[in-house]
């Protein structure tokens, strides 16, 4: 450890954490970001890759849940324009499900419930003439179509944990909490790094924010009760290749009442979810079951014009979501908000139950001004700020790709493209002192150059192949076999390089 105290110790580096200590950073606190294992290792990359409000969620009459998270929308639609981007759903119109009138009403609040700045408001669709009707069977002529947003949901958190490092916070991953002694006025925290070496800390004040093990480190190395329950529920998706040529996603209404998405993903796949089961297993094992695969096919071939089989399944993934216990029958029903715990019977800890990705921010929010009287940090300031690469001139990608295109001439299209939407203007930091397509050097494996992989090693803490191939980027759909084995290999025998400075373009 850099520091041996610290204002705030957050463990857990999924998205609620990264944003704690992004927030605390930003307001002149000492942090310590602390990860067990990679950063959006588990539920926090195992999304449905969505900013979105919840449109199902009004069913269950959480209308603050639904407006806070279509307010959400527009901050971090405006935060990470590289990332986040609009996505235009379409619901083909099931007679035998949801009644018309229901739907349009459900649609009207969705788009009134909140501000909207950036996105088109709802419709109806005739399939016969739009240009998403030739994905779905004809037996669907009409529809509804809504605005909502998509999302690189484990860079999101990498970025998170990139700029509380750049206003000050410490950032270790591979490293675990295994002791803890509480004193009135600060804690003392054991911790084991991945080569055994145990260090310990000392913090003002703990946050917890372990997402499906928040339970586990109360119960176990804290030793706090609590007054609330986590409910852990499994979500699982599966990724086919492209099944049709727009960019429209698609939201299924299911006979069991539950909904499922079929969304553009990785400009060759579709991603098809998600599943809602209850999970007692460890949460880092979480898989796919066979039934949920069939489950998902068999939804998703109700309504497109090509049937899905398991057979074409290419990936599948999935997370267990530490919801709050509402005591709610049907996992699906299971309220999506988030409760913040404060325990002061000794040094605080404040504790994070429940949540969804795109309320992290404000959830981020309210939880560093719930313990900044008692550290002296300043005021909330992340509503209005970019996350690292964001500063596209009027969040214009495609124009910032251009301009990428024209300084470079030498990249290939999909290389330039994949560069600017997942990195924004740090892109410029990866080609610094780039010239040529020769200076770019030959790809380690799966289109990443050395420059790619020196910065994510020197700016985003990865430290695997894994952590690169299917974290910081998702080059695991399309490398080759043998890509794991020499990024390792590279890693392993070559490193970071130095710090370079920023360009502009």
């Amino acid at each position: 450890m850099k520091e041996s105290t610290y204002d705030l110790v957050v463990i857990g580096g999924g998205v609620n954490g990264a944003g704690i200590a992004r927030d605390a950073a930003g307001r002149g606190l000492s942090v310590l970001l602390l990860e067990q294992h990679d950063l959006a290792a588990h539920t926090s990359s195992a999304s449905s890759k969505m900013i979105h409000g919840g449109l199902r969620y009004l069913e269950h009459y959480e209308f603050g849940l639904v407006r806070k998270a279509l307010q959400e929308r527009e901050v971090l639609l405006a935060s990470a324009p590289h990332i986040i981007r609009p996505l235009r759903v379409v619901m083909p119109h099931d007679t035998g499900q949801r009644p018309a009138w229901l739907i349009r009403l459900g649609l009207f609040l969705y788009d009134h419930l909140a501000r909207r700045e950036r996105l088109p408001g709802s419709g109806g669709v005739d399939f016969r003439r739009h240009p998403a009707g030739a994905g779905i069977r004809p037996d669907f002529p009409r529809g509804f179509a809504y605005s909502d947003a998509w999302v690189q949901d484990a860079r999101l958190v990498v970025l998170n944990a990139v700029d509380a490092r750049e206003r000050g916070a410490q950032v270790t991953t591979r490293t675990a909490l295994v002791g803890a002694r509480r004193r009135a006025d600060a804690w003392s925290l054991d911790l084991r790094a991945a080569d055994g070496a145990v260090h310990s800390v000392q913090a003002r004040l703990v946050v917890n924010a372990a997402g499906p093990w928040v339970g586990t480190l109360l119960g176990g190395p804290l030793g706090v009760a609590t007054r609330h329950a986590l409910r852990l529920v499994k979500g699982s998706h599966i990724v086919v290749p492209r099944l049709f040529d727009h960019s429209f996603g698609y939201l299924f209404q299911n006979p069991d009442g539950r909904v499922v998405f079929a969304l553009p993903f990785e400009e060759r796949f579709t991603l098809i979810g998600t599943t809602d089961v209850d999970y007692d297993g460890d949460p880092a094992q979480a898989a796919i079951s066979a039934e949920e695969v069939d489950y998902l096919c068999d939804t998703a071939s109700r309504y497109l014009a090509r049937p899905v089989t398991p057979g074409q399944v290419v990936w599948t993934f999935a997370g267990v979501r530490p919801l709050l216990d509402d005591a709610t029958n049907n996992a699906a029903r299971v309220t999506r908000d988030y409760r913040l715990e404060l325990d002061e019977t000794g040094a605080p800890v404040l504790s994070v139950f429940g949540g969804k990705l795109t309320t992290y921010r404000k959830l981020a929010e309210q939880a560093v001004d719930r313990i900044a009287p008692r550290l002296g940090g300043g005021p909330a300031w992340t509503a209005g700020a970019m996350l690292p690469g964001g500063d596209i001139e009027g969040g214009d990608l495609p124009a910032f790709e251009a301009r990428l295109r024209r300084k470079y001439p030498f990249l290939a299209p999909a290389l330039a493209q994949r560069l600017a939407a997942s990195y924004g203007t740090r892109a410029l930091r990866i080609l610094d002192g780039v010239d040529s397509a020769a200076a770019l050097g030959a790809p380690v494996a799966a289109d990443l150059h050395p420059c790619e992989l020196d910065y994510l090693v020197r700016e985003e803490f990865a430290r695997t192949a894994e952590d690169i191939l299917w974290r910081r980027t998702r080059l695991g759909l399309t490398a080759s076999p043998d890509a794991a084995a020499r990024l390792d290999a590279w890693l392993t025998g070559a490193g970071a390089g130095a710090a370079r400075p920023t360009q502009t373009v």
